[in-house]
């Protein structure tokens, strides 16, 4: 058989296997009790274990094959959870993601497990079993499909462990009694040991049930508890996939034994209750096609444009309601395909708390990092561009925000600091805030070291406002840490994310507060492909300005234009910003002055400038396109557009514009 077919997807499945056990990890670091993220776990890396066997990578199934070991006698109480195991299991992760990158690449997805399969197998040898072991249950294929289909009609499922009092001397009574309790509430589906060996009493003094139902969580804890002689009961909710999930991993065997279940019950159970198939709808979709796509709508648009301009001209009712359909109904398709570009902020935001975790424990600090708005969709363009820059700003904020534990201390602060990653939509943008509880940023110790190293002189020091300043620190080169490290004070980093941002179409800005934190805030545009501009006119020549870095248009007399040291400036409600003539900027010919000054507000972050140009045309739906390879750099000019007459406007880039 050639398993080459199946290397997309099985590339696409065993990165979405890798990241579900990094999330399910993080949540268990945190909640070591909760055993229910071990089964996650356990069964994400055997189904990688499994893929990895039938398409001949070795190692990666060798290395999962020895974490299964591991987290099987965590599940099954036969291991202590601590710092040793969470970091090996952290390690393998790794391991694999660079072997499922390198299979990805073209190799052979072969490393040298060797040491870490070694470090997996002692883990598991040394470690005693923990005295306070208690029975353990296996979910099967049975058990997992059974539980997808109560997850289907919105029952909640539970791993309910029982103990009794030592001191106990009617066990299968009492036993009795909490199953009789749990039986008024749902359906238990399994339990450890089995019905039959609790009944003749042949367990110490705890067991295990998988119960079914809707009742709460709390509820379920105090019914249990009213039972004489139980000493405690932990109740873990078990993660459930969904029924449409599991058909796919469903062996014939299990499903007709499920069929059998399901037909044969009484309809009143949760579980045994048959439900209706349900169609799964979704496919996976290759980006280059998604692409194309784009590329073949982008000419649509393009013709949109000159037809909706040559009825205008010809003034035909006929074409103009034909013309006003087809623009109707490529309005709707233009929105459909650029939904279906549309990427969750969570592919990128879900590799950070790895991220964090291990540079906190490199640098001995203590930080939590919170993520918001994480199902924010971008356009996939903008979503590969932006995770380098975050990168950066992460780091940015673990080494130079957060401060040491005993520093935070000192200052009345928690010892964890804490570092807030939100994204969310506001019109046409998305804006990814990234906030920090820790130092803020020392606009003296900024200064001089831009002095220091010459991005700034003296006489400009002295007029910088606050904002100003820490803008400072994006410039190259530039670094406040006192020492070279693995994490930053190389000079490198923050001029990145600048430039990245804006060569995107956006713009990134600082608020601080020293001594309290700091706050990155990211704009940028839902998408790059097709955007809404302003038509502008220079004499024979026309361009193009995005709606999305302007404020409105004006038109401004020649007496309301002031001189500052040589540059034109006018008062735009109260604050002075300055004219850029886009007609001198760019050479226009034959360009003569009117009367007046048509001029376009335009904005960058915080700052304001206004265009001059000779008239404005209108506002367009326009297709971004590059300039190619012969034209690289053109300053100011961030691609051209195709108009509807066929003829081709420059787009401004406004941010180039503004200092």
């Amino acid at each position: 058989m050639d398993m080459n077919q199946y290397l997309e997807v099985f590339i696409e499945e065993s990165r979405e296997h890798l990241q579900n056990v990094n999330d399910q990890l993080m949540r268990f670091e945190k909640n070591t009790d909760d055993l229910g993220y071990v089964n996650e776990i356990f069964r994400s890396a055997h189904t990688l274990k499994g893929m990895s066997a039938t398409m001949g990578f070795d190692d990666l199934a060798q290395l999962t094959h020895k974490m299964e070991n591991l987290l099987d006698a965590v599940r099954n109480h036969q291991l202590d959870v601590h710092t040793e195991v969470l970091d090996a299991l952290f390690e393998s992760v790794d391991a694999l993601e660079i072997m499922v990158q390198s299979i990805s690449e073209g190799g052979d997805g072969q490393l040298d497990v060797k040491l870490l399969v070694q470090k997996l197998q002692r883990i598991v040898a040394e470690e005693p079993v923990a005295q306070h072991a208690a029975s353990s249950i296996e979910y099967d294929e049975l058990v997992q499909t059974l539980l997808s289909q109560t997850a289907d009609q919105g029952f909640n499922a539970f791993e309910i462990t029982v103990q009794l009092e030592r001191t106990c001397l009617l066990k299968a009574a009492r036993a009795y009694m909490v199953f009789d309790v749990l039986e008024q509430a749902g359906d238990v589906i399994k339990s450890a040991p089995t019905v039959q060996d609790i009944e003749q009493e042949k367990f110490e003094s705890s067991f295990i049930v998988i119960l079914v139902t809707n009742e709460s969580h709390e509820k379920l804890q105090a019914s249990i508890m009213e039972v004489s002689e139980v000493e405690s009961v932990k109740i873990a909710e078990v993660p459930v996939k969904k029924k449409t999930e599991m058909e796919e991993l469903v062996s014939p065997e299990v499903a007709a034994a499920i069929q059998e279940v399901t037909v044969s019950a009484p309809s009143k159970s949760p579980v045994e209750e048959k439900t209706q198939p349900s169609n799964n709808k979704t496919i996976r979709v290759n980006i280059d096609r998604l692409d194309s796509l784009m590329n073949l709508f982008e000419e649509l648009v393009i013709d949109r444009g000159r037809l909706e301009q040559i009825s205008k001209e010809l003034n035909n009712s006929e074409l103009d309601e034909t013309v006003e359909r087809m623009s109707r109904i490529s309005g709707d398709l233009q929105t459909i395909i650029l939904n279906m570009r549309m990427v969750p902020v969570e592919t990128v935001f879900n590799r950070f708390p790895r991220m964090v975790r291990q540079l906190s424990k490199d640098l001995g600090k203590q930080i939590e990092l919170q993520i918001v708005g994480a199902d924010t969709e971008l356009d996939r363009t903008v979503i590969d561009e932006i995770g380098d820059p975050l990168v950066h700003l992460l780091r940015n904020a673990v080494d130079h925000g957060i401060e040491m534990p005993q520093a935070r201390l000192e200052n009345g602060k928690n010892e964890k600091g804490t570092i807030r990653l939100k994204a969310y939509h506001s019109g046409n943008h998305v804006f990814i805030d990234l906030e920090d509880d820790g130092a803020g940023i020392n606009r003296e110790k900024v200064l001089q070291k831009a002095l220091d190293r010459g991005i700034i002189d003296g006489k400009t020091a002295e007029t910088l406002a606050d904002k100003q300043v820490y803008e400072l620190i994006f410039a190259s080169g530039f670094s406040t840490a006192e020492q070279i490290s693995d994490v930053s004070g190389r000079g490198v980093g923050l001029d990145v994310v600048k430039n990245t941002i804006e060569s995107l179409g956006g713009s990134v800005t600082i608020d601080s507060n020293e001594g309290y934190g700091s706050r990155f805030s990211i704009q940028l545009p839902l998408t790059l492909s097709i955007i809404s501009a302003l038509l502008v006119q220079m004499s024979e020549e026309r361009y193009a300005l995005p709606l999305s870095s302007i404020i409105e248009t004006a038109i401004v007399q020649p007496k309301e234009v002031m001189h500052v040291h040589g540059q034109k400036v006018i008062d735009f409600r109260g604050a002075i910003i300055p004219l850029i003539d886009l007609k001198e900027l760019f050479t226009v010919p034959n360009s003569v002055q009117g009367d007046h000054y048509s001029v376009v507000i335009v904005k960058k972050g915080e700052k304001t400038a206004g265009l001059i140009v000779d008239s404005f045309i209108g506002q367009q739906e326009i297709v971004l396109k590059s300039l190619g390879h012969y034209l690289p750099g053109v300053f100011a000019i961030s691609g051209a557009t195709i108009l509807g007459d066929g003829q081709v406007a420059l787009i401004i880039d406004c941010n180039a514009l503004i200092k």
